[in-house]
């Protein structure tokens, strides 16, 4: 199945993405994709509601917008030079072990909303990411139950301001929470439908120039390694979201770097689980 939400910001309902294309709102039946809905069986039911027809369900325009594919998690979180050629264009030393970082959850955005240059930003920054979201709480879990814990898939990108991030000391969540910079979609990919999440091509367009382009399969930490390892350090709670970490090409590994302007096109992809994209905004004082 592919989950959708529509909708103004904040206003999402839920719906579910046809294999003809149509798209039928769910709301009648289930409230919203979050972290109640995947812990009491929700994917269960929704799959047994397509099944018998959507009874119910109507069509949702398609000029409608879509946001995020679940509700806002209780927390994101993202895995830092994951591959290892992005890891060597990053600089320092290969790290041995995951580096875990959180994005904070209020920088939750649908696929194609704007991406706001944050106030005082100068080095403005993409990053494609395979990303997949909890459906079973995960606490200590062993590697060959991991995939069992996974609801599914969608692309994601880490959108980060490098100057916050590694210019300003301390930690590097603040260069990764501005409002904006976690969009996820355009839809949600059951696990059910993706035959091995380390097969899967993903790639990332600036302006129409391809950037980055790569393979899952690329990882050093798999997406079951890293649900397994994650959970030793937090409860992975359902409708929780992981970003698997992202391949060469960022804009800071380029020489000289090649940050994002307010007007650049930013478009990122994963075979078989869509595409989302935005445009790069200057930040509006409110």
């Amino acid at each position: 199945m592919r989950l959708i939400r529509f909708g103004d910001s904040g206003r999402e309902e839920p719906g579910v993405l046809l294999p003809d294309g149509r798209r039928v709102d769910a709301s009648g039946e289930f409230h919203d994709y979050d972290e109640g809905f995947f812990a009491s069986g929700g994917l269960e039911g929704l799959a047994e509601w397509v099944a018998d027809g959507c009874p119910g369900g109507a069509l949702i325009d398609p000029a409608a917008r879509l946001g995020p594919p679940v509700n806002r998690p209780s927390k994101i979180v993202c895995v830092g030079k994951n591959y290892l050629d992005h890891a060597k264009e990053m600089g320092g030393e290969i790290p041995s072990e995951p580096v875990l970082f959180m994005k904070a959850s209020s920088a939750w955005s649908g696929p194609h909303d704007d991406v706001i240059i944050p106030r005082g930003g100068t080095k403005m920054d993409y990053e494609v990411e395979l990303a997949l979201v909890i459906g079973r709480t995960a606490s200590c879990i062993d590697e060959l139950e991991a995939m069992d814990h996974v609801a599914g898939y969608s692309v994601f990108c880490d959108y980060s301001e490098r100057s916050f991030q590694l210019e300003t000391g301390g930690q590097w969540t603040k260069g990764k929470s501005a409002d904006s910079f976690a969009p996820m979609g355009p839809w949600l990919v059951t696990g059910d439908e993706v035959t091995d999440p380390q097969k899967l091509r993903l790639w990332c367009k600036v302006n129409g120039e391809l950037r980055q382009n790569s393979w899952t399969g690329d990882m050093m930490c798999s997406v079951r390694q890293l649900v397994a390892y994650i959970s030793r350090f937090m409860t992975l709670l359902p409708g929780d979201v992981v970003a698997t970490g992202t391949p060469a090409g960022v804009a800071l590994g380029m020489s000289p770097p090649r940050y994002l302007q307010a007007g650049d096109f930013v478009e990122c992809g994963i075979e078989d689980l869509g595409e989302l994209a935005q445009r790069v905004v200057a930040h509006r004082e409110t």
